[in-house]
């Protein structure tokens, strides 16, 4: 059985309006399959959409729209005023927000495309349009509607919100090509359920359903935590056909291109900010009631062959990483006015309440061994960093009773700042030391087995790689959870250290290099450190207010001295809009 959907989600809409409804006709990129929704707009507060989950050629469409054009005019057989006029052309549905008076739809208008896997196209949003649905006739005024709605519009959707109509950004591509690879007998069972309880979307297509001999199309469940518009998608998500449901990460996409001895291969970074704890530094800080803790943020590395694009033929390998604010209750006060406010602890928390909430939300997504790399400093005149370390150590000791040994927590302390000051040790060596047995104990992704040249030219260090080992390959299990204070550029260093280290993997496993290591001056590793110096500055934004000040150069000891100064401005525009904006 193939699985591919017959109209691969709505891609290509266009809004039509009479005085009495909106029509959303969608249709799929070939123009060959449309849907149809009808919202009604005599309704001043609720939202009455009717999809009839009919699949229309291109002619029947045409015909519906003569139709409803010819219905709707004024005077029957006046030619001037048209009964169905064209809104607005789109390219997806955000969602449905309603405040005080009546629903908004807020539609995608502008896309960029920022990278692509395996022939899925992942999009950037550019520009969106919010339209009121109500007519104006039926339309309940509200002196507060404007206010709340400047407040709605002050996130910027163009900045950093991406989709995909065909891959599932919200979950890793181990999750998504495993679930492609579900044995198809638990398909057809879950399958043949779920027919029985649903709507057929096969009946009118003439394929025979009987038997299980008939084509299916398999959909996941989004992961909630990294999807941004889930609420918006609320009042619809249990009446319109999924076809016309997208659901929008939040953080960073961006991809590069290798060419090896001729073979395209693509680097993508893609990094997804959790939307259950989000905000910005200072008034985010730590973890909520349950569990999920400030400045969030997955980190998956994808590499793949892209002379055969398709998921089951290819070669697809990746390497999935998280960063987060240290998950106990503690904050700083900002009225101090102070470039570092004290950090208090808020709530005593002797059983470590929080943080068993929050590694068990890991546990279930990545499995063990769940790795802390705390970066934190460990010996300072005052107390201020410190105090987060030793909360940290004893949550991590008490949760560690209550797991088997061989699933423990890990926990790696390491100053970055103390080592980074001090003239005999480089801060990059060592943490390539740390990177290494990272990668080790966790393994990665990779979709297909060893390939000859290990057997060919064998590598201690490859033998000793933990993980899952599968006949389809290899899976990551496990994964290296990085923290500082804020979460941003000692963190974004460790990252790019232990995912270069995954990445001499990731080419060692598809067979394009013959040890499992790469140099720092090489082309392969100067252009991924330049998509991690993006990342690093794209996320240090969204939660700081401004760029990276400690690069990876800085950490190298190679950045020129223009840099320093740069590095000053950098802090002092992090201070200004953490006191003032």
């Amino acid at each position: 059985a193939a699985a591919a959907p017959l109209i691969s989600s709505v891609q290509k809409l266009v809004l039509y309006e009479t005085r009495a409804r909106y029509f959303l006709v969608g249709s799929n990129p070939a123009e060959t399959k449309y849907r149809v929704l009808k919202i009604d707009r005599t309704e001043p507060k609720d939202l009455v959409i009717i999809d009839d989950k009919h699949v229309y050629t291109q002619q029947e469409v045409r015909e519906l729209l003569g139709r409803l054009d010819l219905g709707n005019r004024t005077k029957i057989g006046q030619k001037g005023s048209s009964g169905l006029s064209r809104a607005v052309s789109a390219f997806g549905i955000v969602g449905f927000v309603r405040f005080l008076e009546g629903y908004y739809i807020v539609l995608i208008t502008k896309r960029r495309k920022m990278a692509d896997i395996g022939g899925h196209a992942i999009y950037k949003i550019e520009d969106t349009n919010m339209i009121y649905i109500p007519n104006d006739s039926v339309r309940v005024t509200h002196p507060d509607e404007a206010r709340y709605l400047r407040i709605f519009q002050n996130v910027d959707l163009s900045s950093n919100f991406y989709f995909s109509y065909s891959y599932d950004l919200s979950h890793s591509l181990q999750y998504n090509l495993t679930v492609l690879r579900m044995p198809l007998e638990t398909l057809k069972t879950e399958t043949t359920q779920a027919r029985q309880e649903s709507f057929d979307i096969f009946e009118d297509e003439g394929l025979s359903t009987q038997g299980g001999s008939g084509v299916f199309g398999i959909c996941s469940k989004p992961y909630e935590k990294y999807v941004w518009n889930g609420k918006l998608l609320e009042a619809v998500r249990n009446t319109v056909h999924r076809d016309w449901l997208l659901y929008i990460i939040h953080g960073f996409c961006g991809q590069s291109k290798l060419l090896i001895y001729g073979r395209p291969i693509y680097v993508t970074l893609i990094a997804r900010r959790s939307s259950k704890f989000a905000g910005t530094r200072f008034l985010k800080r730590g973890a909520n009631c349950e569990g999920d803790v400030a400045n969030e943020v997955e980190t998956e590395q994808i590499l793949y062959d892209a002379s055969v694009m398709s998921f089951s033929a290819g070669s697809y390998s990746s390497y999935v990483q998280v960063r987060g604010s240290v998950p106990l209750y503690w904050s700083q006060d900002i009225s101090t006015m102070m470039p570092k406010p004290p950090i208090t602890l808020d709530q005593a928390d002797p059983f470590a309440h929080v943080a068993a909430l929050h590694f068990d939300q890991m546990l279930q997504r990545f499995g063990s061994p769940i790795i802390i790399l705390n970066l934190v400093k460990e010996r300072e005149k005052r107390k201020h960093e410190r105090i987060l370390s030793e909360e940290l150590v004893a949550a991590v000791t008490y949760l560690n009773q209550f797991l088997p040994p061989e699933h423990a927590i890990i926990y790696i302390p390491w100053d970055m700042a103390k080592y980074t000051k001090s003239k005999l040790c480089n801060v990059l060596d060592r943490l390539n030391v740390i990177a290494e047995s990272v990668v080790k104990k966790t393994g990665f992704f990779v979709n297909r087995p060893d390939s000859y040249c290990s057997i060919l030219r064998p590598d201690e260090k490859w033998n000793e790689l933990g993980g899952c080992v599968v006949s389809t390959g290899r899976m990551q299990t496990g994964v290296l959870r990085t923290n500082c204070v804020d979460c941003l550029d000692r963190t974004n260093t460790a990252q790019f250290m232990v995912g270069k280290c995954a990445l001499a993997y990731q080419l060692y496993s598809l067979g394009l290099i013959d040890k499992p290591n790469l140099q720092f001056d090489t082309d392969a590793v100067r252009l991924f450190e330049e998509l991690y110096e993006d990342h690093g500055d794209t996320l240090s934004l969204q939660y700081g207010g401004s760029q990276l000040v400690h690069r990876v150069k800085t950490y190298r000891k190679i950045a020129p001295w223009t840099q320093h100064s740069k590095d000053i401005m950098q802090t002092l525009s992090r201070y200004y809009s953490n006191a003032f904006s």
